[in-house]
């Protein structure tokens, strides 16, 4: 069995509510192994793992998420 990757990100790969989807360009995935759009959120952690593929997503510590707490008043 193979191990699902573990894709690290820049802050500015996050949309602008902290977020990310799989299947996602940087994970290099191929349209046979791609599920349903599924939107994943980092913004409290930092990071996230896909429901369907078990890809991890982590956004680099010295990144954290800055641009995120300029929107923090919802």
């Amino acid at each position: 069995m193979r191990t699902a990757p573990v894709i690290e990100l820049q802050a500015g790969d996050l949309t602008p509510d902290g977020e990310i989807f799989c299947p996602n360009p940087k994970a290099d995935m191929k349209l046979w192994n791609t599920h349903p759009r599924v939107f994943l959120k980092l913004s409290a952690t930092g990071h996230a793992k896909c429901p369907y593929c078990g890809t991890e997503y982590h956004v680099q510590p010295d990144q954290a998420l800055a641009h995120v707490h300029a929107h923090a008043h919802h």
